[in-house]
């Protein structure tokens, strides 16, 4: 009987506990227009699992399930409340039944009564408020603003890639993606020290702007070309329609990635009317000199020669005009020069070469005058500048008795003093060759102390031998070189042709990478190779000058390369090698 009471209190208790079981659903409107949004929340008084929604088949969910819990004691009871919420966009007008969802607790399930919903015209004003990410979304965009949509092939074209940020949205953090590449320009990136914002305007609405990526580019191809777009991850903060304990909105977090979508630049090739027969490509504008450190000398003196064009324009993409000198005048190959710096508006500085000349005979020599051509992409015109005549005067050394100054030959008559043969002995005084003994001959000696001076030298080269096996630095260094050497042989032998020397160029570094850091070549991008470096060990400044070798082979297939320019890359890339090979620790 005690035990049938119990039995019966506990069931009474459950029952009683089990009708107090709440699960509901609720809606922010029943009645709305095809352009507004409504939320429904699904709330409980006790927790439980298995939390299945209707299938909204009427509407597109735009945000949810977000998920609520509450709990606390008053006075000795316990109150439990857990809520999933959605806010839905209809998709049609008409009258829509939002279903029933399910959730079990204490092993059974419990349905919500389904609701009918009115979906209206497009209101004006839409009454329901925007979610966080559609606050993101109208107010962060990227913008790629291009200085020219037409330009002439060689003509400076500048990129500015600008995001914009409205209203109360904070920017927390900002990475890049997908960073464009640029294979029919030579491109030069404009370094940016921070990201700087700053009040501005797009389409009459005020946002804030931070320059993101500065890009000058030279087209090296004509026609319509796609510019790839740039892609950026944003952290955002976002205010809420709910209030902190000062009322202050409750900043959220949103992760928003944004593009600035391609861009078409219609190229134009230059004109073929007026163009001179010397014209290498300069377009921009330009002055252009030709100077001698001195025009008064003696023979075996030297001077140099100055060819120099300055101004704004693509410096670094035409070939200076060369110096035509006598033959009377040594002549040593041109050292180059460049002051060049890139800003956002292009290129400008001067590029410049040096002959040094030394004059063999005595006379005056014509440095004939050479003329210079571009384009000038702002009148739309070419140009041609010209040298003036400079005139060598030797003062001092010897003379050919025929000089034509305005000759590139310079004749030499010999002269016969009568002596000239005085090398021929024309009367024989010959001796008999008589047999001599070898014992006690200079050869007997020599042969006979000769053992005794290789002892001396043997000890001295095994000395250095030693001295070289000790130095462990100095070991690295050669055993470095071999090794660059040995991956850019390949390279060295392409040195005559540009496309197939940074092709093996490239190979020789890839297979290096592939050597040393156990990578394949469908892995190697620049923040792979340089996340690997830095694990090595390996310096800023080598990771920078590596990297920026890979980007010379790059851009050598779609950018003129001298000689000279390969052989520094060429000597470089040694350099480089040789540097990580010491800094990589195995």
């Amino acid at each position: 009987m005690k035990y049938r009471i119990l039995f019966f209190i506990s069931f009474v208790i459950n029952l009683l506990h089990s009708q107090n079981i709440e699960f509901t659903a609720k809606v922010s409107k029943e009645t709305l227009g095809v352009n507004e949004r409504l939320r429904i929340e699904f709330s409980m008084n006790k927790n439980g699992d298995n939390f299945t929604p209707p299938n909204f088949k009427d509407f597109s969910v735009v945000m949810g399930p977000s998920q609520s819990v509450s709990e606390s004691w008053i006075n000795g009871k316990r109150s439990f409340s857990k809520t999933y919420g959605y806010i839905l966009q209809p998709t049609a007008k008409g009258k829509f039944t939002i279903g029933q969802a399910t959730i079990e607790i204490d092993g059974k399930t419990y349905k919500t009564t389904p609701i009918q919903i009115t979906v209206t015209e497009a209101v004006s004003s839409p009454s329901i408020n925007k979610t966080t990410n559609d606050v993101a979304k109208d107010n962060l965009f990227l913008v790629a603003e291009v200085s020219k949509p037409n330009p002439y092939l060689n003509e400076a074209v500048s990129i500015v890639y600008r995001l914009y940020v409205g209203g109360q949205v904070a920017l927390n953090d900002l990475r890049q993606v997908d960073n464009p590449k640029y294979p029919n320009f030579w491109s030069q990136e404009i370094r940016l020290q921070s990201y700087e914002p700053e009040n501005c305007t797009y389409d009459g609405k005020p946002f804030r702007c931070i320059v993101v990526k500065k890009v000058v580019l030279y087209p090296q191809k004509s026609g319509n070309i796609t510019l790839e777009p740039l892609t950026l991850d944003a952290i955002l903060s976002i205010p809420t329609t709910q209030r902190d304990f000062f009322g202050r909105p409750i900043m959220e977090q949103v992760a928003k990635r944004v593009t600035s979508g391609n861009k078409n630049l219609n190229v134009r090739n230059l004109p073929e009317a007026g163009k001179p027969e010397n014209f290498s490509g300069a377009v921009g504008e330009f002055s252009f000199n030709v100077t001698t450190s001195k025009t008064t000398l003696k023979s075996n003196e030297s001077l140099q020669a100055k060819v120099e064009i300055s101004g704004s324009g693509n410096l670094k993409l035409f070939d200076i005009p060369k110096l035509t000198f006598p033959t009377a005048l040594e002549v040593y190959n041109p050292e180059k020069k460049d002051n060049i710096t890139t800003s956002i508006s292009g290129m400008r500085g001067q590029v410049s070469e040096f002959y040094t000349v030394v004059p063999q005979f005595k006379g005056k020599y014509p440095v004939a005058s050479v003329s210079f051509s571009y384009f000038n992409p702002r009148t739309e015109k070419y140009e041609t500048l010209n040298s003036d005549e400079i005139w060598i005067d030797v003062t001092e050394g010897p003379t050919g008795s025929s000089q034509n100054s305005s000759s590139n030959v310079v004749k030499q008559d010999v002269k016969t003093q009568g002596n000239q043969f005085r090398f021929l002995q024309l009367n024989s005084d010959l001796q008999p060759i008589g047999k001599k003994l070898f014992f006690g001959s200079t050869n007997y000696y020599l042969w006979l102390f000769l053992p005794l001076l290789l002892i001396p030298m043997a000890l001295i080269l095994w000395k250095a031998r030693q001295t070289r096996a000790g130095d462990i630095e100095g070991n690295k260094v050669r055993a470095a070189n071999r090794l660059a050497k040995k991956y850019l042989s390949e390279a060295k032998r392409k040195l005559n042709d540009k496309n197939t020397f940074y092709e093996a160029l490239e190979r020789a570094l890839h297979n290096y990478l592939k050597a040393k850091l156990k990578i394949e070549t469908s892995e190697m991008s620049k923040e792979k190779i340089s996340e690997l470096l830095s694990l090595k060990n390996v310096s800023q400044q080598t990771i920078s000058e590596f990297l920026g070798l890979l980007k010379n082979c790059e851009m050598a297939r779609y950018s003129p390369f001298d000689t000279v320019s390969m052989e520094n890359d060429y000597q470089k890339s040694v350099k480089i090698l040789s540097e990580l090979d010491k800094q990589i620790k195995h």
